[in-house]
């Protein structure tokens, strides 16, 4: 049952407008640009190196979109030092410029055109991230704000999911130990007096209803934890939708 409360929420999620699309409102191109340049999981994707070894990094092999990444995730992290990573952004973008170019001279020297058209536009691309950085940033953070929430509730979430599958084998080890303990009791009985059989019975009979009464208390428990689950999550979803209103955190 849970199983299936989980899946069918997951399809409505997705029916839900995309984040990053309402964010961006009418702005076609910013969309763009940041349909490539943000992640649903920054922490998986980013790198954890601080900007000055990423630029170094960049500088030696021509690859400046880890620390453009980099710079962007953190422009909007630190919103005191906006003006700062615009900045860097945009020195970044002038030096993602100069390589390409002299990359596109290259290729148009080798009559490669598709090639040369396809590094044109990483050039108006990089012309567009110096010129807009400021409204890259702003969106940003409102972005990575909303899926830093969001990756926090999957990881208690998915805590919630351990301990419950933690709880479910401790069950299982229980019952077999018991199954177990009530077959050594079967054997012993065999060599037992009638007197001796009789108390052994009325100790097994105890036995099973502890064991019943055990089950009952453990689906109690489990009611329970789907229905906490429940509380928590239509929280969350409240939580979402209030932060919607209020511009996602605006």
């Amino acid at each position: 049952m849970w199983k299936w409360k989980r899946e069918k929420e997951e399809k409505e999620e997705k029916k839900e407008e995309n984040l990053l699309k309402e964010l961006c409102g009418d702005d076609v191109k910013l969309h763009h640009f940041l349909s490539y340049y943000l992640y649903e999981n920054p922490l998986a994707a980013i790198s954890e190196k601080n900007l000055d070894i990423l630029t170094e990094e960049a500088e030696k092999s021509g690859d400046f979109r880890p620390v453009v990444d980099k710079a962007i995730f953190e422009g909007a992290q630190n919103s005191g030092e906006r003006e700062r990573y615009i900045k860097v952004i945009q020195n970044l973008a002038l030096k993602t410029i100069h390589v390409t170019e002299q990359e596109k001279e290259r290729v148009e020297k080798q009559g490669l055109t598709d090639q040369a058209a396809l590094l044109g536009e990483r050039i108006e691309n990089q012309k567009f991230m110096s010129e807009r950085a400021e409204d890259i940033i702003n969106v940003a953070s409102k972005f990575y704000k909303e899926k830093l929430v969001e990756l926090g509730e999957d990881t208690r979430r998915e805590e919630r999911r351990k301990e419950r599958q933690k709880a479910e084998w401790e069950e299982e080890r229980e019952d077999k130990l018991e199954e177990e303990r009530r077959e050594a009791r079967k054997k012993e009985e065999r060599n037992m007096g009638r007197e001796e059989k009789r108390e052994a019975e009325k100790q097994d009979k105890r036995a099973e209803l502890a064991t019943e009464e055990r089950k009952a208390f453990r689906v109690e428990e489990k009611g329970e934890t789907e229905r906490e689950d429940e509380r928590i999550e239509e929280m969350e979803k409240t939580e979402r939708e209030a932060r919607k209103k209020e511009g996602l955190g605006n």
